[in-house]
């Protein structure tokens, strides 16, 4: 043994430390005398030899050895230095010790090692903080479970593997419904306590071998191996029973709790991790929005597909025009119902295309809303607009703003700019909100509408009649105008109904001091009936569709465009 060693083993000893020196060439393995202390369990004859240690070693018998690499310094006096970690385990039974070995090694004339010296450490606690660090990296700190980076490289695996085997796999997204509310009514640790619940409950019913991960707030993905399309619906209900069938107990009390599920059949039906992932999602949204706490599969749909190309075109169609300005207004006439001539022009836009086709607005606004485009075409027909406006002192122009237009501060802050930069063409301007808009956000609209009214301008309510909104409303909002749905006008000549509703509709508006405007006009026989119900203006067919002329620079008597 090595002198120093005897001197030393009590300090070391009393740090949890033992000392060794292993003579290689004949595997003799000789230890400070307290070395009991850090290897309790295991009988002495084990630790006498390299080779009988090595066997207790765990998971890799040779990590001693492979830790003397080549150095030059192996063959100086102080060696070369090394640093290992490893378990050590004195049978199948008994808890894996972490030990933590620092020491040098010295090699021969062949430069092989021929001895080592050093010292060992019980490192359990290091070990078990590394471990839960580890842990944190690729768990969800509430759940336990994968956390989406790791769920998404285990789906990724899958697939490949389901390739690789010609295997049938299943990618599923659970979402728990309505959780937004739980938080409102409860707070955010009761939800919590849901979102945990969940998860245990869905980890109870998985086979062996699928992988569990919480994907996003109120999501879990998960990863089912070799499983068909019949065996998903099954494994489908099987999870929405558990969440559903029983209250979820919580401190704040007993909390009823469904979920919906979004799946897609891998590698059929996607080849790639991100591919699977968007089309479950996809397939849970439609899910929630037909009826929560279903499960719905992702198949092929060619009519969706080819929307969706559809979608891609306008949209690079809309950005390009926007770039090259050739976004333009078209202007369609509403006029007074008894003297026929033009009160305002309702401003519609259009989009030249470099093959010379016209889009109209159905083409433009609902992909532009749909893919958060419609801010910077609003932005657009604003300018546009008060241009007109402004270089037409006698004309009356209105424009339709998108939902999210009422709420944007850089349209604020350019319609602010454009009044200052123009004064007086506020009082000629009227903004159209959809009744939509106005009937979920009567007190934001409300805000938005008295704004306006500080540069002059006139408020209308479009398609009146398409929803909810109840004329205490409309007081409320202050609005000037109610244009009415054109589909309850367009048959008026012919339907019972219609006609009372547009009636009634027209009474209650002249009651409240509000002008009506009536769409989609088709003859003279429908005019009448309005006219004769005291409706205000008119706007269709019968006097004329938009156009891209703008009749108030045409000399005085000129006739209005012709309807088409």
């Amino acid at each position: 043994m090595n002198p120093a060693l005897p001197q030393a083993s009590a300090i070391l000893a009393s740090l949890g430390q033992a000392a060794f020196f292993w003579d290689i060439a004949t595997d003799r393995l000789v230890w400070s005398a307290h070395v009991a202390a850090v290897f309790p369990d295991i009988p002495f004859e084990r630790l006498a030899s390299g080779t009988e240690f090595s066997n207790l070693i765990e998971p890799q018998r040779s990590v001693r050895l492979d830790a003397f690499i080549p150095s030059a310094a192996a063959k100086s006096r102080e060696g070369a230095p090394y640093r290992i970690e490893y378990g050590v385990r004195a049978n199948t039974s008994a808890p894996v010790q972490w030990i933590e070995e620092t020491g040098c090694w010295f090699a021969g004339a062949d430069d092989r090692p021929v001895r080592v010296q050093g010292i060992v450490r019980v490192n359990n606690e290091r070990h078990a903080r590394d471990e839960q660090l580890v842990k944190l990296s690729q768990n969800d700190p509430l759940t336990g479970e994968l956390n989406r980076t790791h769920l998404v490289a285990s789906l990724a695996e899958t697939i490949e593997e389901a390739v690789r085997f010609r295997s049938q796999c299943a990618f599923m997204l659970i979402g728990i419904d309505h959780l937004a509310r739980i938080n409102d009514a409860f707070g955010f640790d009761v939800a919590d306590a849901v979102i945990s619940e969940v998860a245990a409950r869905i980890r109870a019913r998985l086979r062996g071998g699928d992988v569990l991960g919480r994907f996003s707030g109120n999501k879990f993905g998960l990863v089912l191996k070799n499983c068909t399309v019949d065996d998903m619906s099954v494994a489908a209900e099987r999870f929405l029973a558990a969440i559903r069938d029983e209250v979820v107990p919580t401190k704040s009390g007993p909390v009823s709790v469904t979920a919906s599920i979004g799946a897609v059949s891998v590698p059929r039906y996607a080849r790639r991790a991100d591919e699977a992932i968007n089309r479950a999602q996809e397939t849970l949204d439609a899910c929630k929005s037909r009826r929560v706490g279903s499960f719905s599969l992702w198949r092929p749909n060619v009519e969706r597909d080819a929307q969706r190309r559809v979608n891609i075109r306008v949209t690079d169609e809309i950005v390009t025009g926007l770039n090259e300005r050739r976004i333009a207004m078209a202007f369609e006439p509403v006029v007074d119902v008894t003297a026929r001539h033009a009160a305002f022009y309702e401003c519609l836009i259009r989009m030249e295309q470099h093959d010379g086709q016209i889009l109209l607005a159905p083409d433009i606004v609902p992909v532009a809303e749909k893919l958060g485009l419609i801010r910077l075409v609003d932005h657009r027909v604003l300018e546009l607009v008060i241009a007109e406006l402004a270089a037409s002192p006698a004309v009356e122009l209105s424009l339709n703003i998108s939902p999210d237009t009422t709420m944007d501060p850089d349209w604020w802050m350019s319609i602010e700019s454009l009044m200052r930069a123009h004064p007086g063409v506020g009082e000629r301007l009227i903004v159209e909100i959809t009744e939509t808009v106005a009937i979920q956000n009567v007190d934001d609209v409300r805000g938005f509408v008295s704004r306006l009214k500080n540069f002059g301008s006139r408020i209308a309510i479009d398609d009146f009649g398409a929803g909810y909104t109840s004329f205490r409303n409309l007081r409320k909002l202050g609005v000037d105008i109610v244009k009415i749905d054109g589909a309850f006008v367009q048959n008026i000549a012919r339907s019972a109904d219609d006609r009372a509703f547009v009636q009634t509709l027209i009474d209650l508006a002249r009651r409240l001091d509000i002008k009506t405007v009536a769409e989609w006009v088709q003859d003279e026989e429908a005019a009448s009936m309005l006219r004769d119900w005291g409706c205000d203006y008119i706007q269709g067919r019968l006097i004329g569709l938009a156009s891209s002329q703008r009749p108030w620079q045409q000399p005085a008597g000129t006739a209005l465009p012709a309807a088409g």
